[in-house]
This record gives C-alpha cells, structure tokens and sequence, in this order.
C-alpha cells in the first residue's frame, strides 16, 4: 500500500493551519484517502546573546524561535493528486516536505 506523507513545517501557527487547511480541501476535492493534519510538537530553539560587547556579562537576551509542525498522509495517491498538489499556491513561510513511506 503506498502512502505519501507531507511534512509541513512553519514558524507561524496560523499560517500553518491555513495551509493545511488549504491543502486538505484540494485533497477532499480530488477524491483522496486522507489521515490528518496530526500536530507533532512545537520545536523551541532558545538563543541566549550578551547585550554588550564583553563588559556586562550578567545583562543578556534571550530569543525563542517555534517551529510547529505537522503530517499529512494520503493514501494510494493517483498522478492527478500530484499534480494538483504540485500547482497549490502556498505563502512563503511554509515549508512542505514530500516522501513516499
């Protein structure tokens, strides 16, 4: 049984459930066996930076960047699925990732 898995990965949430959202109704349109978006935990990534050159060790920043995530599986995709995925017009900040499993 074939199966393809979109990864979908973005720094901002509410960009990333349009897209899904988006890429879900062209999916039902076409017909297509579909299991999710399943949430897959938020990635935080903490940077700590002085905020002077090297006299103030104790005054420091800290930044945090999310990166939510989420799966999208489709099962026994057809070639007409492909290439109506192929031609979605998604806003720059996501970024889908496409594997056969």
């Amino acid at each position: 049984m074939d199966k393809l898995r979109l990864r979908i990965k973005s720094y901002d949430q509410r960009l990333i459930d349009n897209s899904c959202r988006q890429i879900v109704e062209v999916l039902e349109r076409s017909s297509a066996d579909i299991v999710g978006p399943i949430p897959l935990p938020t990635e935080f990534k903490k940077y700590t930076v002085n905020r002077s050159s090297f006299v103030h060790k104790d005054s420091r920043e800290q930044f945090e960047l999310r990166v939510h995530k989420r799966i999208i599986d489709i099962l026994n995709p057809s070639q007409r699925l492909m290439e109506s995925l192929s031609d979605l017009n998604l806003p720059a900040g996501v970024d889908i990732e496409v594997k056969m499993v």
